[in-house]
């Protein structure tokens, strides 16, 4: 189990009703941890839709989850 800092911005800011949290998880991986919480908080953007970044760095979703990561999920943006 890792305990990691979480942090949405946009619709996933909106759907999860917080900017940040830390939670503890046990999922494997970042798929595996965006799934749990899109079931969990009723996220509607599919991974497809997404970028994880892991400590300020973009990673791909295969990349373990580590005690302490902080991690940022990131949606599509517009503007004009």
């Amino acid at each position: 189990m890792a305990s990691v800092t979480l942090e949405y911005f946009a619709l996933l800011r909106d759907e999860a009703g917080c900017q940040s949290e830390t939670l503890q998880t046990e999922a494997c991986n970042l798929a595996a941890l965006y799934d749990a919480l899109a079931h969990s908080r009723g996220f509607t953007l599919p991974r497809t839709r997404l970028r994880v970044a892991v400590n300020a760095r973009f990673a791909p979703w295969d990349q373990p989850v580590s005690e302490g990561d902080h991690i940022v999920f990131i949606p599509p943006v517009s503007g004009g």
